[in-house]
């Protein structure tokens, strides 16, 4: 933003020198003052477009709007000013306003892709600006005026302005909801389930009288687990899939010793990627809770696959389902997919998808996309 501020400013000061340059019949010093004003007006547009998106591509057009209008200097390409310090537009001089309408359009598509699911009325301001500078460019172009300053920098200036505020606004707004998800992610991520420690206690319990060996064993992944789940309280961010995965297993160990017509299978064949702390174990967890206890033989499957773009997990079971639209309650059965399906989605940039059909079961799938 600094950056743009100071181009402007520089060409408040090269239009005021250039109207100089003419009145003292300088031909040199004006030709030098219309090329930096040719080539920077989209310069500026780019850096709009860097502080919504870091692509790098429309430097291409800069490049090319610079090239057309450094030729100035030797031919009449792009203009040239006379011997009597008249302006004369050449083939290419309208270069600068065609390449300055793309990066226009594209900058308005940046930000309709970025804050498209905000309300309509916030996108209008964007448009507003967009029009009001090609309108006053196109009375720059074909009307011609005395004044000294012209009114498509007075635009430029305004909206500049004008699309900083609107911008601050929505990176503000961007950053409250950041921290509330963070709050809500830190709250979840604080929680160990009270009943399965309760249970499973329990569970030990009574297989301390029927079966010691079995319940040293299930104590001992019982404090595993307990271990786990503490270590992932310090994972705000992520953690490797093999970690989670090996925390899923030993959640899903303890709960076959208390409920033995339950089945976890694993078909892991991808595992290198990372992904946010207590993701696949919540999933499994609902899964046991919510849908295959019922059954005689509940199976719940845990799949990982590699495709070019994204890397796939897919919690499936074979449980009682739920009606999908239930989850925008947020009510206690459904919450923890809520959570997991947040986090997917702040932290990788991934999506969660779910689809469940009554008395059929419950297939989740995770898409995390491949980093270059």
């Amino acid at each position: 933003m600094m950056i743009i501020i100071l181009l402007v400013f520089s060409l408040l000061i090269t239009q005021e020198l250039g109207e100089c340059f003419a009145y003292e019949n300088m031909v040199q010093g004006r030709l030098v003052t219309s090329i930096y004003d040719y080539t920077i007006r989209p310069v500026i547009i780019v850096c709009f477009m860097q502080i919504v998106n870091k692509d790098k591509r429309p430097w291409v057009l800069v490049a090319l709007n610079t090239l057309v209008f450094l030729t100035a200097l030797f031919s009449n390409v792009a203009f040239t000013i006379t011997e009597d310090n008249n302006f004369v537009r050449g083939p290419l001089g309208f270069t600068c306003h065609l390449i300055s309408f793309v990066l226009l359009i594209w900058l308005l598509c940046q930000v309709i892709v970025r804050y498209k699911h905000k309300k309509n009325f916030i996108m209008i301001m964007p448009f507003l600006i967009v029009i009001a500078i090609m309108v006053s460019a196109i009375i720059d172009s074909f009307f011609m005026t005395d004044y000294r300053v012209g009114l498509l920098l007075v635009t430029m200036v305004t909206s500049c302005v004008t699309f900083y505020i609107w911008l601050h606004l929505q990176f503000v707004r961007e950053h409250e909801e950041d921290l509330k998800a963070q709050q809500r992610i830190k709250i979840m991520m604080s929680q160990i389930q009270p009943h399965f420690m309760y249970n499973t206690l329990s569970t030990i319990q009574a297989l301390c009288l029927n079966d010691p060996e079995l319940a040293s064993e299930t104590t001992g992944k019982f404090g595993s687990y307990l271990r786990q789940n503490i270590e992932s309280l310090s994972h705000s961010d992520l953690i490797p899939f093999e970690k989670e995965l090996e925390h899923t297993e030993t959640y899903a160990e303890i709960e076959m010793v208390r409920f033995p017509n339950i089945r976890i299978d694993y078909d892991t064949e991808d595992t290198e990627f990372d992904i946010p702390a207590l993701s696949i174990q919540p999933l499994v967890e609902n899964a046991i809770r919510h849908g295959v206890r019922i059954r005689k033989s509940g199976v719940v499957r845990v799949i990982s696959r590699k495709y070019d773009d994204y890397h796939e997990i897919i919690v499936q079971d074979n449980g009682k389902g739920f009606d999908v639209d239930s989850l925008r309650t947020a009510d206690s059965s459904h919450i923890g997919i809520r959570n997991v399906k947040e986090r997917i989605e702040k932290l990788c940039d991934g999506t969660l998808t779910i689809d469940s059909k009554l008395d059929e079961g419950t297939t989740i799938t995770i898409h995390i996309p491949i980093e270059d």
